[in-house]
């Protein structure tokens, strides 16, 4: 009687702890949209940068997409340097919770700071940000670390899953915060009247945050483990990763296709707004208007791609994303009114959610057996790494040329070179039997 009592208590129990953990997802959506995404995108560059004249490498036209290049570059390339290690520590610490909250407290005041900042101050905008992002980015490799503790191997696809759905809603929210005062700076004519968003994205992250700390719980280690080098271990990790590549020719070639077209996923969604604001004339209620609608046609894609990728495989399926990608990059390059990019916005919705959840699949069909989390970390890591490259040759074209036109349409060859190489991937390959021993 009392081992059924218990068991009667675990389900509700654990509904609990992923109902917090999807929460996180949910809270943490108001930094990656109201920041990155859509509104201090657009207020740095009009407001802090602004006509503040710049000359950087002789790259002096668009000075605020070349400066917003090198700050999201710079970002993305401090979380890939250290996610070697941050996914040792992950592995091999049981303070995973307090790495979640030390990184995205790190997140959370870094983006209120983001109030502070006023025209031409734009060295310490770019440190905050660079400083947020990176918080942002180094909770999700301890935030992610949670999924197999508290989900089965039976029910990780519909947990993980439902955290890809909170952060759909918490996305939606968000935008509606910042649709509030988007409408103060339309009636103000002023763009400051944008800032408290800020000060709102840091609230509500650490808000709905917060159930995770307290119901999620943090499994005692078997082995008691003192003293490590937790970079050590993760340079020696990556290390014998890449060594037994080598012997999985199919997986590396699939690697290099998704290191490419997932660079120029990034990168639209990087310099949307900018592009909506500067090229097309959009205000900040159109863009956020525009966003939202963006969110919920990749709802729908998420869905529908993902019940084709279970009929005609995840292969067909990011390839098919990939043609959807080279249309948005030509399809905004021919954009002269709003009614074609909103068209053109639903398009990259629809393909956005898709292309990533066909491509951790794909990923999956190459793995060896027992492997997975070795290798679902160097995926994670290549994903940073290829977020530098992208942003970089926006802001060049954009800052030589003084055209957003051509810098968007610069990033299909990203795709075209993905769906190229990803021609080149077998999927009759199967390493799911291979044993791999160190090399």
């Amino acid at each position: 009687m009392v081992n059924m009592s218990n068991a009667s208590r675990s389900a509700p129990n654990n509904r609990k702890e992923i109902f917090a953990w999807a929460l996180y997802d949910f809270a943490n959506t108001s930094f990656s949209v109201i920041v990155v995404t859509v509104v201090f995108a657009v207020y740095f560059r009009d407001y802090i940068v602004g006509d503040t004249p710049v000359h950087l490498l002789g790259l002096h036209k668009n000075a605020g997409d070349v400066l917003w290049s090198m700050a999201g570059s710079l970002s993305m390339f401090l979380v890939a340097v250290t996610s070697p290690f941050l996914g040792a520590a992950a592995d091999y610490s049981n303070r995973k919770k307090r790495f979640v909250f030390f990184y995205s407290v790190l997140c959370i005041l870094s983006t209120a700071l983001l109030y502070m900042p006023r025209h031409g101050m734009i060295w310490s905008a770019m440190a905050l940000f660079v400083l947020a992002n990176f918080g942002f980015e180094g909770s999700l490799v301890f935030y992610n670390a949670f999924l197999p503790k508290i989900a089965t191997q039976e029910t990780i696809g519909k947990v993980s899953g439902s955290g890809f759905a909170f952060g759909y809603v918490g996305a939606l929210v968000s935008l509606m915060i910042a649709l509030y005062y988007a409408n103060q700076a339309r009636v103000l004519g002023d763009i400051t009247a944008m800032a408290p968003s800020f000060i709102w994205a840091a609230l509500f992250f650490f808000v709905f945050s917060l159930p995770f700390y307290f119901w999620v719980h943090e499994p005692p280690l078997i082995i008691e483990r003192k003293n490590i080098n937790y970079a050590r271990i993760g340079w020696l990790r990556t290390v014998e990763t890449v060594k037994k590549l080598k012997h999985l020719p199919q997986l590396t070639r699939f690697l290099a296709a998704y290191f490419i077209y997932i660079d120029g996923v990034n990168t639209v969604m990087f310099f949307g707004a900018l592009f909506a604001t500067q090229t097309l004339g959009f205000s900040m209620v159109e863009v956020i208007i525009f966003f939202a609608i963006t969110q919920l046609a990749a709802m729908g894609g998420a869905y529908f791609l993902g019940s084709l990728s279970d009929r005609i495989g995840p292969k067909p399926t990011v390839n098919i994303t990939l043609l959807m990608w080279i249309g948005v990059t030509i399809g905004a390059f021919f954009s002269y009114d709003a009614v074609t990019f909103y068209i053109v916005g639903m398009i990259a919705g629809a393909a956005m959610g898709a292309s990533q959840a066909a491509s951790r699949v794909l990923m999956a069909h190459f793995i060896p057996s027992g492997m997975e989390a070795e290798f679902y970390g160097f995926y994670a890591m290549m994903g940073k790494f290829s977020a530098i490259l992208g942003p970089l040759v926006f802001g060049f074209i954009s800052g030589t040329t003084g055209s957003q036109r051509l810098a968007v349409l610069s990033i299909s060859l990203f795709f075209i070179t993905g769906y190229l190489l990803l021609r080149r991937v077998d999927t009759r390959v199967d390493y799911k039997s291979i044993k791999l021993s160190s090399v």
